[in-house]
């Protein structure tokens, strides 16, 4: 019996809400009087304040609070239990301290013990130590706050997100800083405004999200808008959010501006593409430089010669044509060989501080007549414009080329416009143009209203040799030239076409820091002669000849050599040498812009004319001949020749007319061939007058010693014998009187720097010429003694 009521009864108090309050662990359970004194504490209240019910029951309960949230009158403590009073309960969270001084964070529920009569009689307050949860909670806040401080913090990336529609739902300073739009103006705005409307067309943004919400992840590169309008090039990735049990709920976007790491891989395969155009120019040159010399060599041969024949059968028409016809077909040659010269950039230029506004101007007739009537022709010109250093005679050539180009282009008609202005090729524009240094130059521009071109046909337009004209029509070269002259000038050349709405070429030529120079202008166009003394080194000797036989037409003395060396030999043998007319390309050690100079130390007065079909870097530097250096290209014709002698000597001249163009000396009347002993124990010396006596047309044998002299003497007849007065092994005039005593009637020409005695005794005929002499001393000399050779019984 009391067993069972003993059970009844522990049932009962388990059932017991006082029990159950009393013997709980998990949560603190105290009840307080209307005042807030506490008047019962539970087990769990214990455990988790740490006060002993003994400790704690008759005190206040804003002991439990921390010493912060305590004041005078208690107002955070008051304002619990007044509105729990207010509300029946009232449930709160907050900090609270344990009797170690120690704290957590409390869940506490305040409810409200009524009286019979509906008075408040007290408290009940149940307290949770949720100080896990809240440092979870806090530990996500932080996480959180941290977040969003680095994605803000962020200035490099676009960080944001958005919707699963694709609208904007964060942004943050980096989206700002390179999309240009704060977030109040871009939150809840759709993605897509900042992709290009063609992208939009093409369905870009909505394939973007697909693809991220079907992979996962979507990343790629293209350009997009920012908020004034200008584009840049982004890379972009996708990522798709899913919560916890997987639905999307969003995407993640990060957007980087790579705009100028795709313009340096521009940049970077430009100047690839530069590179492999420079290496093509240069293997180019260097093969139209080797074919050039020996091909305008040939050319000058047929040039000359059938000017040559032309001058003397000019009254045969049937032969005239023919030869006209020849000489055509050279000049064709000869431009196809300057034009390839021009591309590969071994042209030699003379550029000047030139006006481009009166160059034009000054082409203006022969434009329109290469024009036709049918194409208008417009010059626009900048005021101020800037003077150009450029070599006005190729940019001429470049010009007419351009305006011809664009003429085929217009068969139907149309308006060709000249354009010239000032120029500035900053660095950004030059930063994939290695060859093109940033500056100040004058931009030339040549547009026509023709068909156009395609982006492929561009691309191509400068390559020699391409053309879209029709088989015949044109060599291809054209623009090549226009391309390898520019840039030899230091120049910039570009292209702008669309097929059908013609084509645009705009030329940038160095800006020059000097005064325009006045244009030389040929004063006659009739052939000019003269009577000084021409020096011709040339080792082919089919184009000497050649060039020797215009000359002596012109009326000058003309000397030869066929080498450097041999050269500087006539020169230094006493000779009086006006004009230096030499090869560029010598064979030998000695290359001939060092022979010019050592010439000029010989004789100061020495006036030097280069000639070349191809000049290498012998005297063109940078793109540009030499200061001082005067050059005739080959080939050229009889004029060419003609004026540039005489504008190199400095001198008018005379003007030729038909009846004279051959030199007297080659049909001299009373002068005869004569075989000619020279003795000279001076090397040079002796190969020069050699080389003189066989141009003049005399058949000379040479000796160093007067033994050797009298061994010839012994075995062949001479005319005359030519001898120094100071030789090694005997004096010159004991030589004479012995070989005239052995063989009568030889004439002796003594060559000395000191006049000579006249001694009444020698009985042989003698001549005296002085050191140094000209060739129209030795050539008097020699008809002096051609007079007495004819007056010989012998010679009869």
């Amino acid at each position: 019996m009391d067993s069972s009521i003993s059970k009844k009864t522990r049932k009962t108090r388990a059932r017991s809400p006082t029990d159950w309050a009393q013997n709980t662990l998990d949560l603190a359970v105290l009840s307080l009087t209307p005042d807030g004194t506490i008047a019962s504490w539970n087990s769990g209240g214990a455990l988790m304040y740490g006060y002993k019910a003994e400790e704690i029951v008759g005190q206040h309960y804003s002991v439990l609070f921390l010493d912060g949230a305590v004041g005078d009158g208690m107002p955070v403590v008051d304002a619990e239990l007044d509105r729990a009073r207010e509300r029946g309960s009232c449930a709160i969270e907050g900090w609270r301290k344990r009797k170690d001084g120690s704290v957590f964070w409390a869940s506490v529920v305040t409810s409200v013990l009524l009286e019979e009569n509906g008075e408040p009689g007290g408290f009940v307050k149940i307290v949770r130590d949720e100080t896990e949860k809240r440092r979870a909670h806090d530990a996500v806040i932080e996480s959180e706050r941290n977040f969003r401080l680095l994605v803000q913090g962020v200035t490099d990336y676009a960080i944001f997100m958005l919707s699963p529609e694709g609208r904007v739902t964060s942004w943050n300073l980096g989206a700002q800083r390179i999309k240009g739009y704060a977030a109040e103006e871009i939150l809840g705005s759709h993605f897509s405004r900042f992709y290009a409307p063609e992208d939009i067309s093409a369905g870009v943004p909505v394939r973007a999200l697909s693809t991220a919400a079907s992979e996962g992840r979507f990343e790629a590169e293209g350009w997009r808008l920012r908020r004034d309008g200008s584009r840049f090039r982004a890379h972009v990735i996708i990522d798709a959010i899913h919560d916890e049990a997987g639905p999307l709920i969003g995407f993640a976007k990060i957007t980087r501006d790579v705009t100028e790491k795709h313009e340096a891989a521009e940049t970077l395969d430009q100047i690839r593409a530069a590179l492999l155009q420079s290496q093509k120019m240069e293997a180019i040159g260097k093969l139209t430089g080797g074919v050039a010399h020996d091909f305008n060599n040939v050319l000058q041969i047929l040039r000359g010669n059938l000017e040559l024949v032309t001058s003397r059968y000019s009254r045969e028409e049937w032969l005239m044509n023919r030869l006209l016809s020849a000489l055509a077909a050279v000049d064709r040659g000869a431009k196809l060989a300057s034009q390839l010269l021009a591309f590969g950039r071994r042209q030699a230029l003379r550029p000047v501080s030139v006006n481009l506004a009166a160059m034009i101007r000054g082409m203006d007739d022969l434009l329109r007549r290469a024009l036709g009537e049918t194409i208008l022709v417009e010059t626009v010109i900048s005021g101020g414009l800037w003077t150009a250093m450029v070599d006005t005679h190729q940019l001429e050539n470049v010009l007419l080329n351009l305006a011809i180009n664009a003429r085929d282009a217009m068969p139907d008609g149309g308006k060709l416009t000249l354009e010239l202005s000032n120029s500035m090729l900053d660095d950004r524009y030059v930063r994939a143009l290695s060859d093109v240094p940033a500056g100040q130059y004058v931009m030339l521009g040549v547009t026509d209203t023709g068909s156009g071109m395609s982006q492929d046909v561009i691309e191509r337009a400068f390559d020699p040799f391409f053309t879209t004209k029709p088989e015949g029509a044109g060599s291809g070269l054209g623009l090549s030239m226009a391309y390898g002259f520019v840039k030899q000038s230091g120049g910039h050349i570009r292209i702008y076409s669309e097929v059908g709405h013609g084509t645009s070429v705009r030329i940038y030529l160095p800006k020059s820091s000097t005064e325009a120079s006045t244009p030389v202008t040929r004063a006659s166009a009739d052939l000019m002669g003269g009577s000084e003394t021409v020096l011709v080194v040339e080792d082919d000797l089919n184009v000497q000849a050649t060039v020797i036989e215009m000359l002596a037409g012109f009326g000058y003395g003309v000397l030869k050599a066929d080498n450097a060396e041999l050269a500087l030999a006539v020169l230094s043998s006493g000779v009086h040498i006006d004009l230096l007319f030499t090869d560029v390309v010598m064979p030998g050690s000695l290359k001939s812009p060092e022979m010019a100079r050592q010439a000029v130390k010989l004789q100061p007065h020495l006036k030097v004319l280069f000639t070349s079909g191809y000049t290498q870097n012998a005297i063109v530097h940078a793109g540009r001949l030499d200061e001082g250096v005067e050059l005739l290209s080959k080939p050229y014709s009889r004029a060419d020749l003609s004026h540039k002698v005489r504008q190199v000597l400095g001198t008018p001249g005379r003007t030729l007319s038909p009846s004279n163009n051959e030199h007297p000396l080659r049909h001299p009347g009373k002068i005869v061939e004569l075989n000619i002993l020279v003795v000279e124990d001076n090397d040079l010396a002796r190969e020069a007058v050699t080389e003189l006596l066989s141009a003049l047309g005399h058949h000379p044998l040479a000796v160093g010693t007067a033994t050797e002299a009298f061994g010839e003497i012994a075995r062949h007849p001479f005319d005359v014998l030519f001898t120094d007065v100071h030789l090694p092994d005997m004096s010159g005039l004991e030589l004479a009187a012995q070989a005239s005593a052995f063989c009568p009637g030889l004439s002796v020409i003594f060559a000395s720097g000191a006049p000579i005695d006249n001694d009444n005794s020698r009985n042989f005929a003698w001549f005296q010429l002085a050191k140094p002499y000209s060739l129209d001393q030795l050539q008097a000399v020699l008809c002096d003694v051609t007079n007495v050779v004819d007056r010989r019984p012998s010679s009869i």
